[in-house]
């Protein structure tokens, strides 16, 4: 019985470790759409580098920003 029990709370941790990623997921694609869209980027051009370039300038930014509050 005891192991029953335990069974069920892996899968219920399992389907909630699903959810969250799916949410990160969700919120990563989310905000690349919102900064593609912003910046007035083409979808069609963007490198990898080009992405990680502008990651690391954003990244600097926010963290300048929360260093000035």
């Amino acid at each position: 019985m005891a192991q029953s029990n335990l069974e069920k709370q892996e899968a219920k941790l399992k389907q909630l470790n699903q959810k969250i990623k799916e949410e990160k997921s969700k919120i990563e694609q989310g905000l690349g759409k919102q900064i593609i869209k912003s910046a007035n980027l083409d979808y069609a051009t963007l490198t990898t580098p080009q992405i990680k370039m502008i990651a690391k300038k954003i990244a600097a930014f926010l963290n300048q920003d929360q260093n000035n509050q």
